[in-house]
């Protein structure tokens, strides 16, 4: 029987199945790395044509929520650290090439989340939030003081070893561990001042100004899941974003 397709006259028809397909996979129907029915499976079970399914999937590409391997099939998209950190992470060396991180999380503990917290992440005050505190290295030199707050309820087993280099990013623990993708952020800039303990551990004076990205990270529904307040040196890395 096929899918029955919401009443919204306002979207064109290919966004409605688009939006179809997304609460698939934000639902946990399909999961990352799930191989999901082709063009003409799909077409069949909306009752649509392949023209419009194909515009669909384009669409799910281009926001990076599926992979369509050529004489494979259409995937669920899998985080892995490479991917994650492209899509991602914006700290370039001054001469702008690309750079890896090394992180090592510092500690891990539960807070409550402030009236602040609470607006960023969409949730209640006081709603029980891990916070992880880690060292990313560039260049074989600290370089970015991040502190991560994610809500408890969300991943409640969420555990960081703490003292050794991370092999994962925290996006791919998320979605392999409590199946959480993050499929979109917003980040905020702001100049600050690198308190005397951020100094000691990025090597740096205390007052030496820092670049501080907040970042909103999102899953395949939209609902904000991670708040990241991270503080950069920019003496020897800076941000970069292309604008098109």
């Amino acid at each position: 029987m096929p899918s029955e397709l919401p009443q919204t006259a306002y979207q064109p028809l290919y966004a409605q199945v688009r939006d179809m397909l997304v609460q698939r996979i934000d639902s946990g129907q399909w999961r990352p790395g799930e191989l999901i029915p082709n063009e003409f499976q799909l077409a069949t079970e909306y009752n649509v044509s392949q023209g419009t399914i194909r515009k669909a999937l384009i669409a799910l590409e281009a926001d990076k929520l599926i992979d369509r391997q050529q004489g494979k099939g259409t995937y669920v998209a899998q985080h892995t650290s490479e991917n994650s950190l492209f899509h991602f992470f914006r700290m370039v060396g001054l001469n702008d090439e690309r750079l890896t991180p090394t992180s090592q999380a510092l500690s891990q503990t539960l807070v409550r989340a402030t009236r602040d917290m609470a607006a960023r992440l969409e949730i209640p005050q006081g709603t029980a939030l891990h916070c992880v505190t880690r060292i990313r290295t560039l260049l074989g030199r600290p370089a970015i003081h991040e502190r991560i707050y994610v809500p408890r309820q969300l991943m409640p087993s969420l555990k960081i070893t703490l003292g050794q280099v991370m092999d994962d990013e925290m996006y791919v623990i998320y979605q392999q561990i409590f199946g959480v993708t993050i499929a979109q952020a917003s980040e905020r800039l702001s100049a600050v001042a690198a308190t005397r303990d951020q100094g000691k551990l990025l090597g740096v004076e205390t007052g030496t100004p820092l670049l501080e990205i907040t970042r909103i990270g999102r899953n395949v529904g939209k609902a904000a899941v991670e708040l990241r307040i991270s503080r950069c040196r920019t003496d020897f890395v800076r941000y970069a974003t292309e604008i098109s």
